[in-house]
């Protein structure tokens, strides 16, 4: 922001003379005694009166303008640029996402449980300042939808083009989680934080949770994992090759003792959400207790805007005195 300033303001009491002086000059221009004796000046009263006649007031302007402004120039104005230097401990999150077949479940309002994920991870990105954030997602493999970036609007765009179906089904929690560490591995962050968000059981990839969670403690991973859903039988949109797309009430389990357990290993905290509210709640329970520390040193910068004013000040006495000694100059 851009805040005017002046350096030597006392300057600026010098305007005060500038009404007096347009007093004084009407004063003395209405009692000016006439230089040549005439008997009768009706003759001339007749005369048509020039432009010069009409614009003998602009010399005494002329004055006065560049008074003011070498008055304004003394005052030295400036612009003063207000800046902050800004130094954050970043914080490095990586989101794991399970994508499996059982994500369609729809105990989740108003749609299904992916849905509802994505619409609340969403909101936690565009939440984040100074952070690194990628996006790790999972079934029955584990890929990268995107590595550490802090251009959220990318990454937003690609949260929304993750789907059920891309990779074979099953739910590999132990793949995702790796996958997720070693997107961390390199990170040189203050804090590194990796959110595993999963509705199931793990039984896909070559990889244990458990193990996976020990390497990312080793590694100074703090792991939050978040299980969705209500168990049991649930409401789910299948595509049967018979009747089509219909709904079907199918078994949801969530390994809720291995979820703790990884949460534990690494220092982090293991959530229950079994609604869209509960969830919403924990991503921002979560970006609360991992916030960015940052560091700001205020200070402004002035600029000097008064040699344009002294200039133009010069260039109006310059203009007054051409005109007073030209067109303007007055018999002796």
């Amino acid at each position: 922001m851009i805040w005017p300033h002046f350096h030597n303001p006392w300057w600026l009491l010098g305007l005060l003379i500038l009404p007096y002086l347009g007093w004084d000059y009407v004063r003395r221009t209405q009692r000016r005694a006439a230089s040549i004796r005439f008997p009768s000046l009706a003759v001339v009263k007749r005369l048509p009166k020039g432009w010069a006649y009409r614009a003998r007031h602009v010399l005494f302007g002329l004055r006065v303008v560049a008074l003011a402004l070498l008055l304004i120039a003394m005052a030295r104005p400036q612009l003063g640029e207000a800046l902050e230097d800004v130094s954050t401990q970043g914080v490095d999150i990586m989101l794991v996402l399970d994508v499996s077949s059982s994500m369609k479940t729809m105990d989740f309002k108003p749609k299904n449980r992916l849905y509802v994920a994505k619409k609340v991870i969403e909101d936690f990105i565009l939440g984040r300042k100074h952070d690194r954030v990628g996006l790790v997602v999972f079934s029955g493999r584990s890929y990268t939808q995107c590595p550490l970036t802090i251009d959220y609007n990318v990454l937003v765009q690609l949260l929304r083009q993750v789907e059920i179906g891309r990779v074979e089904d099953g739910t590999a929690i132990g793949t995702g989680l790796l996958n997720g560490t070693n997107r961390l591995r390199q990170s040189v962050a203050k804090s590194k934080v990796l959110i595993l968000l999963t509705d199931g059981e793990n039984n896909a990839g070559e990889v244990d949770p458990v193990t996976a969670a020990k390497a990312a403690a080793a590694l100074g991973i703090k792991i939050y994992t978040i299980g969705v859903g209500k168990e049991g039988e649930q409401p789910m949109e299948v595509d049967d090759p018979f009747f089509g797309k219909r709904i079907v009430a199918v078994p949801t389990k969530i390994d809720e003792p291995m979820l703790k357990q990884i949460a534990a290993l690494s220092g982090g905290k293991y959530y229950r959400a079994q609604d869209s509210k509960a969830l919403n709640d924990i991503y921002q329970t979560i970006d609360k207790l991992e916030k960015t520390e940052i560091k700001t040193t205020s200070y402004m910068r002035y600029h000097e805007i008064f040699p344009p004013l002294a200039l133009l000040a010069l260039g109006l006495i310059v203009i007054e005195m051409l005109l007073t000694h030209t067109r303007f100059r007055k018999l002796p």
